[in-house]
């Protein structure tokens, strides 16, 4: 960490940093652990320019509003870091599942009047479109396809992804995108909106914690539709969700269409190793 940085940090905590400690597991950010003289820990987020770091911290501040699940606190924020509670985390609670997904449909019970976010974010390094049109305020079918599957679209086309196939694929999904999300209908729920494996932790007393948001207000389904990448979640806590807070009918069927938009983003991302996924989730529906 450079003098800079270090005497901002400081300034911010109103006293000096006695150690600096790296940690792994960071791909866009660096991550670290500093103490303090005064021998209080935070973790330190660092090594991205632009607006991320304040973002974030907006995304966390929000999932704290249900005070239902348990969000690492934001101890400050700046374009050049973001720095917060430090989760020590203890061993994972017997029935952890069914309480991540009692909580989370909690959480998805807290709603906004529309769909979006009063500012723009990320979802990993990709800028993530939130600030809907008047017809996407309160129309989640026309928000999810211009602001989710169709920007991911073009930045396919600028990255040199959209071949013919990705197109015809793509021009067919967008004629049945209505008939697809017909009788899915909800109000505009709080999204962590890139729940993962990776982006949730195990706090001190064995409860989910969750980190590393690109928070808006969207379909639940959505945010479910992640979790089904890279594995999945334990099915208890898909059964415990849908106790506390019921699916409509039809939900298993759209979970593709979900899952879409984040390959998508691993497309543009990552590379073409996401390319023959994205296919077979749009023929899916067509």
């Amino acid at each position: 960490m450079n003098k800079r940085l270090n005497d901002l940090i400081e300034e911010k905590l109103g006293e000096p940093v006695k150690t600096v400690s790296g940690v792994g597991g960071g791909s866009i950010a660096d991550s670290n652990i500093i103490e303090t003289t005064s021998g209080k820990r935070y973790f330190l987020k660092t090594g991205f320019t632009g607006t991320m770091f304040l973002n974030e911290a907006n995304g966390l501040k929000e999932l704290r509003k249900p005070g239902c699940i348990k969000i690492p606190d934001v101890i400050a924020a700046d374009k050049q870091f973001l720095l917060l509670e430090l989760i020590t985390p203890g061993p994972r609670q017997k029935d952890f599942w069914d309480i991540f997904g009692r909580h989370y449909a909690q959480m998805h019970r807290y709603t906004a009047k529309a769909f979006g976010f009063y500012e723009d974010n990320f979802i990993g390094a990709t800028p993530q479109k939130n600030l809907p049109s008047e017809i996407e305020k309160n129309n989640w079918t026309a928000f999810y396809f211009n602001k989710r599957l169709l920007f991911q679209y073009r930045l396919a086309e600028q990255n040199g992804y959209a071949t013919n196939e990705l197109k015809r694929a793509f021009t067919a999904l967008e004629s049945r995108i209505d008939t697809i999300l017909k009788g899915s209908e909800e109000p505009p729920a709080l999204l962590h909106g890139d729940l993962w494996s990776g982006n949730y932790i195990t706090g001190p007393a064995g409860e989910p914690v969750l980190i590393d948001p690109a928070v808006y207000y969207g379909h639940r389904e959505a945010d479910l539709g992640m979790t089904y990448l890279f594995g999945g979640f334990s099915e208890q806590f898909y059964r415990s969700y849908n106790e506390a807070y019921p699916l409509k009918e039809g939900w298993e069927y759209r979970v593709n269409i979900y899952k879409l938009y984040h390959v998508l983003n691993h497309l543009n991302l990552f590379g073409t190793g996401y390319y023959s996924q994205a296919i077979r989730l749009m023929e899916y529906y067509i």
